[in-house]
């Protein structure tokens, strides 16, 4: 009976020091990943590559255009005309393509006028339809101006009459 009950413990122990084997394998790897991740958040790790990058020259910072002001009539059937009257400005990605966007004007102000004149003022109302007016605009304006890059349309008056 001794000798079974030295069997019975000995049949629990080994299943109870494999699983301390299991645990300390699944852990220690838990532990360094931990440890690693501390110092490269910290900045252990990283702190000599940040001395050894090249310094980035420094971009010019956006710029603003006012567009001429737009009156046109909006598409509505019958005979009474609406008409809307939009002042905005356009944001340039970069201050020095201020000349390439000048020179586009005329091409800008082409593509605004044809677009708005396809509009009915029910596609106006609300702020759904100023966004999207906004990002068609923004669309038309990028084509226009290529390799240039317009990165807003900024809304100053939008009257709709």
């Amino acid at each position: 009976m001794a000798a079974e009950a030295g069997k019975a413990e000995g049949a629990e122990a080994p299943p109870a020091r494999g699983g301390r084997k299991k645990l300390v394998l699944l852990a220690l790897p838990l532990l360094l990943a931990g440890a690693g991740a501390g110092l490269w958040f910290s900045g252990v790790f990283g702190a000599g590559h940040a001395a050894e990058a090249p310094q980035r020259a420094e971009v010019p910072p956006p710029a603003f255009i006012d567009m001429p002001e737009i009156i046109t009539n909006l598409n509505v059937p019958g005979r009474r005309p609406v008409f809307l009257k939009l002042r905005s400005k356009i944001e340039v990605s970069r201050g020095d393509e201020v000349p390439a966007v000048q020179a586009a004007m005329p091409r800008l102000m082409d593509l605004f006028q044809t677009y708005l004149r396809e509009m009915r003022p029910e596609e106006l109302r609300g702020s759904a339809g100023t966004y999207r007016l906004r990002e068609e605009l923004l669309a038309r304006a990028n084509i226009a101006v290529a390799p240039a890059r317009i990165t807003d349309v900024l809304f100053i008056e939008i009257i709709v009459q």
